[in-house]
């Protein structure tokens, strides 16, 4: 994923990310990596750092902002689908960010995944007095929260709408948890780029867009059944657009991961680190 920033931050680079939805069985992350910056003027490598960790507190961080952008109640119960890395970086930024949270919900088909999530992030717990439920379902989990974070690594949908309370916001974070029934019927969508989406031929709405279910924000409604997406993140981030209507909206985010935020995030760990002359150095 190469991208460039510019600005203040006029930085280029790439993060490569290789996974295999096999390796949790193993005992393995999903995916693992590398972020490479170059420097603007020769395009030598100037860095080369580990993207995993950087890739899911982006990750966390792009969902933790539009959470920020159209939740209008405070949430005190919120649902997590998987256990894994993605799992912790949300849960981690959720118990910092919202004081009002006391319950969350953790549903994964592996209780082991379960009981090593919560043994990593106890201490945290216990610190701001929320609640770690072990469920037996992704419905069990999701039909008692009002935010809603899939972290799987599944390609086949199984949450349906009527198990959203209204109000509720689902962050679609693994892209095809979701049935088409919740897109169709969501009151909000938002998307944080509608080009990449409608681009992806895999993941849920890419295809529902080539199906001519979705249209994008201001493309033109051919059919009374078209379900319109309603707005870009950055729209909403501007004020040109608003996230939430009413507070009964049932909202769907559907982030897809922006190589321009990693390498953002990247050049900020880059700069600290010479700061603070940490790191190797590689002689070229």
């Amino acid at each position: 994923m190469p991208a460039y920033v510019g600005g203040s931050i006029n930085r280029a680079g790439t993060k490569i990310i290789n996974g295999n939805i096999n390796n949790p069985s193993r005992g393995l992350p999903r995916a693992n990596g590398l972020t490479l910056l170059y420097d603007d003027a020769s395009a030598h490598i100037l860095s080369i750092m580990e993207a995993a960790y950087i890739s899911s507190l982006r990750t966390a961080s792009v969902s933790m902002l539009a959470l920020e952008c159209v939740k209008d109640v405070p949430v005190s119960c919120a649902a997590i689908i998987g256990a894994g890395v993605l799992a912790r970086a949300h849960i981690e930024l959720l118990l910092k960010r919202l004081p009002e949270l006391r319950t969350i919900q953790i549903y994964d088909m592996s209780q082991q995944r379960v009981q090593e999530l919560h043994d990593q992030i106890e201490g945290l717990l216990q610190q701001k007095n929320v609640s770690f439920n072990r469920v037996q379902s992704a419905e069990e989990a999701i039909v008692a929260a009002q935010l809603i974070i899939p972290a799987t690594t599944t390609t086949v949908g199984y949450i349906r709408h009527d198990w959203l309370q209204r109000g509720a916001i689902l962050i679609n974070v693994s892209l095809d948890d979701p049935l088409p029934e919740v897109v169709l019927r969501a009151d909000r969508i938002i998307v944080d780029d509608w080009g990449l989406v409608r681009s992806d031929s895999r993941r849920l709405i890419g295809r529902m867009y080539r199906q001519g279910q979705v249209v994008g924000p201001g493309e033109r409604v051919e059919t009374s059944d078209q379900r319109q997406i309603d707005a870009e993140l950055g729209d909403i981030v501007t004020g040109k657009k608003r996230g939430r209507i009413s507070t009964d909206d049932i909202i769907l985010v559907n982030p897809f991961g922006l190589a321009i935020e990693d390498i953002a995030l990247a050049a900020h760990v880059y700069q600290s680190a010479l700061q603070k002359n940490i790191g190797i150095w590689l002689e070229c």
